[in-house]
């Protein structure tokens, strides 16, 4: 447990309170740590006083991605809770379909439309619905992101320690995360490689996304631009469409869905890179969603060292898309 230094009497009105990181938090995010520490301030409240310099580490400034210590101490201000915020219901419980789970980490099968955490517009996430369906839980955490329209393997932390291990496997490009992607037309066998710097962006303007996020290619001498690698193989062509086995070396935001588009074979139904016109149409054939699932991954056990290889097989929706397009075994 963190302890709180100078804490207020019982009764008294809330006041600026210094927290004892504890080892259970060392090497967690100051975003994360104060989310979990002021519980039920939204999201955008936190932001808002890191950013203002109302939270302190070691009586210094801090950016939301700072890493904490054991032993550090955290200057948090006393935050009112809007009168919104403080009517909205929680999160509603849910357990999701698990691959495996032991005392460590778990791991899911994440469906489609569903986002791993709350922000941007989103009142919650896996992550908000675990910890409702698991009240007792000590630790649950998010190791790594999936797209909110993208289903398949998701890794859940149980431990701190399993946290930092296995985001240490993802950061030092230790892990194997292949993925299953329907794009349209015909992927060509020979482009087996994809290595093209990608930079994040805000739409801007007055278009009905301005302010979202987005990502594009740029060349290689941009400054802005993060190398980012795919590896792509043709499982088989289905139809009009090809279905592919697409392996990331690096995590970049929407790293497949652009690398992907930015080839002439945008993934079917993705409605930010995509063909728009093309996703109405699969719409009417019964592709209500982006084809972009998480198949496998694998990664050290962060207890044992033990290879592990999670498989999540394809949801029902998209093999029956597939299936009316060319009959197949399934995958």
């Amino acid at each position: 447990m963190n302890r709180i230094i100078g804490a207020p009497a019982p009764g008294a009105q809330p006041a600026v309170k210094t927290v004892a990181v504890s080892e259970e938090f060392d090497g967690q995010r100051l975003d994360n740590f104060l989310l979990r520490e002021l519980k039920g301030v939204p999201k955008t409240h936190v932001y808002r006083i890191i950013r203002s310099g109302e939270v302190r580490v070691n009586k210094g400034r801090a950016a939301a991605d700072t890493r904490l210590a054991a032993g550090d101490l955290v200057r948090v201000p006393p935050v009112r809770l809007p009168e919104r915020a403080a009517t909205e219901r929680p999160a509603p419980a849910r357990e999701f379909p698990v691959l495996l789970e032991d005392d460590h980490l778990l791991a899911i099968d994440k469906p489609s439309g569903v986002a791993v955490h709350g922000g941007s517009g989103v009142s919650f996430g896996v992550i908000e619905q675990l910890r409702q369906a698991r009240p007792t839980a000590r630790f649950l955490e998010l190791v790594h992101r999936l797209d909110r329209e993208t289903s398949g393997v998701l890794l859940v932390a149980k431990r701190r320690s399993a946290l930092t291990k296995l985001q240490d496997q993802f950061r030092g490009r230790e892990t194997g995360k292949t993925y299953l992607a329907l794009v349209n037309g015909h992927w060509p066998a020979n482009k087996k490689v994809i290595d093209l710097p990608l930079h994040k962006y805000l739409v801007a303007g007055d278009e009905e996304a301005a302010g979202e996020r987005r990502v594009r290619v740029v060349a290689k001498d941009d400054p802005d631009g993060m190398r980012s690698i795919t590896l792509v193989k043709v499982a088989r062509h289905v139809g009009e469409f090809t279905l592919l086995e697409v392996t990331i070396k690096t995590g970049r935001t929407h790293q497949i869905r652009v690398h992907l588009a930015s080839q002439g074979h945008p993934i079917a139904g993705d409605d930010k890179y995509g063909d728009f016109d093309r996703n109405k149409t699969l719409q009417r054939e019964g592709l209500k969603r982006m084809f972009l699932h998480a198949w496998r991954l694998q990664f050290q056990h962060p207890a044992t060292g033990e290879a592990v290889a999670l498989e999540a097989p394809l949801p029902p929706e998209l093999q029956s898309f597939l299936h009316a397009h060319a009959p197949a075994a399934p995958l």
